[in-house]
């Protein structure tokens, strides 16, 4: 993230929003949410009530169901000039 910050602010452009979602079936990403926010607000210099995290399970399908790992998927919106 803090890689793809740098190539928006070196075209003169900046992050928006953001709008992360965990696919996993373990651990319950609630309890750290804020965190995550917080951490990604700090990295990319956005403020963190323009930063969506959310969860989701692939109810016990595929890797992320079977526990053998967790995915991520994100979408930023992005201005540039």
């Amino acid at each position: 993230m803090e890689h793809a910050a740098s190539l928006v602010r070196g075209r003169n452009g900046s992050i928006r929003n953001i709008d992360l979602t965990i696919i996993c079936e373990t651990p319950k990403v609630g309890p750290h949410r804020d965190a995550m926010r917080n951490s990604l607000s700090d990295i990319v210099s956005v403020d963190k009530s323009r930063i969506s995290v959310k969860a989701t399970t692939t109810e016990k399908l595929g890797f992320t169901g079977r526990g053998e790992g967790i995915a991520a998927m994100a979408s930023v919106t992005v201005r540039l000039p």
